[in-house]
Formats: C-alpha cells, structure tokens, sequence
C-alpha cells in the first residue's frame, strides 16, 4: 500500500489496497494521512457494490443523505445513503439519477447548507471512454496566491449559497426561479474560512451562478465574484479525474471546487455516490 501523488498540489492515487475488504486502522489512518495532504484521491480497479461503498464510506465520518434531485425522488430506496449520479433512463423513460449529461459546473456540494458535507465518495460503475472527466481546484492555495487587494476586499464578507439550483443548472423540485441574486435561498457563508485540520484559509464559494455578496451594490458583487472565480478556477490550482470502471474518488468537500465535463448523450455514464456529514457550521 503507498501514495503516488500527481504532479499537481492535489490529487494521488492509492495503490495496494483492496477496498471492499475490512480495512485495519492502520489503512483508515494512512488514507486519512494522504487525504489531509491531497485533498483528493483515487483508488483503481475497485470491484464495490453498494453495501461495500456504504461500509468504506462510514470509515471516514456518519453519512448525509443526498439532497434534493429536480425530480424530487429516491434513486435507490433501497440504500437511501447513496445519491446515482447518471444520464440513463429506464423503460419508462424515468432517470434512474441526478445530472444528466450536461456540463455541472465549478462548485462545492450542498454549500447551501449550514453545516455543508465534510466529504464526497464517487464510485464508478459505467462510465464513457475520455468523457465526462472531473476536475478539481485546490482552494488553500487559491487563496494563498490571490493578490492582496482581493484578499482586502473579501475580508470579512459574507456570500449567499443558492439552494434553489444543483450544479447542472437545474431548479430543484420546490423551488422557484429568482432574478435577483441578493434574494436567492440558501446559507450565508464567509468567503474565507480556515481549515480544521491545517487551519490555512480557503476561499470558500460554493456556486458562482446565483451568488451575492451581502453588503454590496449588485453589479459590485457580480464584479468582484467574477475576479475571485476567474483566480480560483486557474489551471494551475487543478488536478483532473480520467474516469475508468472501477475508479473510487474522494474528495475534501470544502478544501475543493469540483465540475463535470458534459459527455455524449448517446453513452451510459453511471456513478455511485456518499458523502460524509459536516461536523463544522460554518454560516455566519
């Protein structure tokens, strides 16, 4: 068992480790050591059903259900824990998950929460040769590098996290459209939070689509969200998933942004997904 780290500032793959076995505390602490210093990692070939990624999941913290789909149902009654993340329909033309095959942008998940998920685990069960690739941006070193008169501006600020749209674009069942950004639903968040583990500061952002600013004229707060975005998504602050059957990814949900490229319609893409429960509130 050992860490190959990418040559990126996240991102690693662990090898020698079968993770549908029961894991020892020394394995649990050795991923937990890579994760903290990676943010992201990647375990190949795994062979998982759902009952094996609900047990490798519970290691890592309790589990959150998922949150609301625009079709406002159960993928998986069965195993209510797991959100399926997939563009295929069954026999009666009903999506068997969440996404679609479209483009879901830069976001951290559920941001429009209080006490947003720790930790996001994605399973691969189908997926489309060189498509729908994910990436991710590490946040501590965004912030470390915005210049200062950016980090001046975003001093103290509080930004709203839209919880009316997933990361697709899709208004979630329940839900109504709002033009204006200051009015949109969701929890109230410092830009800038520290880790609690390392204790470094992140630029902590959520969704850019349907954002504010609390405090600032309109235009300034879609001016000033656009600058920090255009920084924190910069190719040098990312790392990128190539999915492959079998892939497991896990992910800190809150040290990270993570988007989907879209894909062919006309492929089957299917993924299994947990997430651990935040144990940090973090509204304002």
């Amino acid at each position: 068992m050992k860490l190959i780290e990418s040559d990126r500032s996240l991102g690693g793959e662990i090898v020698g480790l079968d993770i549908g076995n029961k894991l020892t505390n020394d394995e649990i602490n050795f991923i937990n050591k890579c994760w903290n210093e990676r943010l992201v990692l990647v375990f190949k070939n795994q062979n998982l059903d759902d009952p094996k990624l609900i047990n490798f999941s519970k290691y890592f913290g309790e589990l959150d259900p998922p949150g609301p789909n625009p079709y406002g149902i159960t993928f998986l009654p069965e195993f209510p824990e797991i959100n399926v993340i997939s563009n295929v329909k069954n026999d009666k033309g009903t999506p068997i998950g969440n996404l679609g095959d479209g483009e879901a942008v830069w976001h951290a998940d559920m941001t429009y929460l209080e006490t947003p998920p720790k930790a996001g685990i994605l399973y691969a069960l189908e997926v489309p040769e060189n498509q729908g690739n994910t990436h991710f941006a590490n946040m501590a070193l965004a912030y470390s590098e915005l210049p200062e008169k950016l980090k001046k501006k975003i001093d103290g600020r509080i930004l709203i996290h839209d919880s009316a749209h997933n990361s697709a674009g899709m208004l979630r069942k329940g839900y109504s459209e709002v033009n204006d950004p200051s009015k949109t639903p969701g929890a109230r968040h410092p830009i800038v939070i520290n880790d609690e583990i390392t204790n470094k500061k992140l630029l902590f952002l959520g969704r850019r689509p349907h954002a504010y600013i609390i405090g600032l004229e309109l235009e300034e707060s879609e001016d000033l969200l656009n600058e920090i975005w255009e920084h924190a998504t910069d190719e040098k602050f990312t790392w990128t998933q190539n999915w492959e059957k079998g892939d497991l990814l896990m992910w800190k949900n809150l040290n990270v942004l993570h988007k989907r490229d879209a894909f062919d319609p006309n492929t089957r893409r299917i993924m299994h997904r947990t997430q651990i429960k935040g144990e940090m509130k973090i509204s304002a």
